[in-house]
């Protein structure tokens, strides 16, 4: 099918669609927040979208694509190409301060530091409870719900939960 349009949005009517595609891993972030929304390019009869996985083997990746072609698909863009990244490399210093409010009032602990020195060695740093704000908590285990998110568990409040590793 050949695509006979102009495309009638500008770059920041895109960013404004896109806002509604959330992490469906932490469905409170949106790809924007996250810092997986890269850019968005706007040709003749075209939109690219390009992306950026929080990491190399994201599952979710597909997901965040499918939702990207569908948002865009119901406001009339047919001509649509999803391009993901890999460099530069995401990192946790793509969250902002209000990003790391809406993971702790999720239950998951932000990164505390910005692009740690040993992301894989979490339990090198100093982890928060997200719920009872202690900082008496344990490692768990390495990898959680998803590989970029350990598992803690306060040693106050005995509640597990996910720590947002520093990538």
């Amino acid at each position: 099918m050949v695509n006979n349009y102009t495309i009638q949005f500008t770059k920041d009517d895109i960013y404004a669609i896109l806002w509604d595609v959330v992490d469906p891993e932490i469905p409170v972030i949106n790809i924007q927040e996250m810092g997986i929304l890269k850019d968005v390019k706007i040709y003749e009869n075209k939109v690219e979208v390009i992306i950026t996985p929080s990491y190399t083997a994201c599952p979710a990746m597909h997901f965040i694509e499918a939702q990207i072609k569908e948002l865009l698909l119901v406001k009339g863009i047919t001509n649509i190409i999803v391009t993901t990244v890999y460099s530069p490399a995401w990192t946790t210093d793509n969250l902002s301060e209000s990003t790391k409010q809406k993971l702790k009032e999720y239950g998951i602990a932000p990164p505390s530091k910005s692009s740690c020195t040993n992301p894989f060695h979490p339990q090198s740093i100093e982890v928060i409870c997200p719920r009872c704000q202690s900082k008496h908590t344990k490692l768990i285990s390495q990898f959680s719900s998803t590989p970029c998110k350990a598992l803690y568990q306060c040693q106050k409040c005995k509640e597990p939960f996910d720590y947002f590793k520093c990538l």
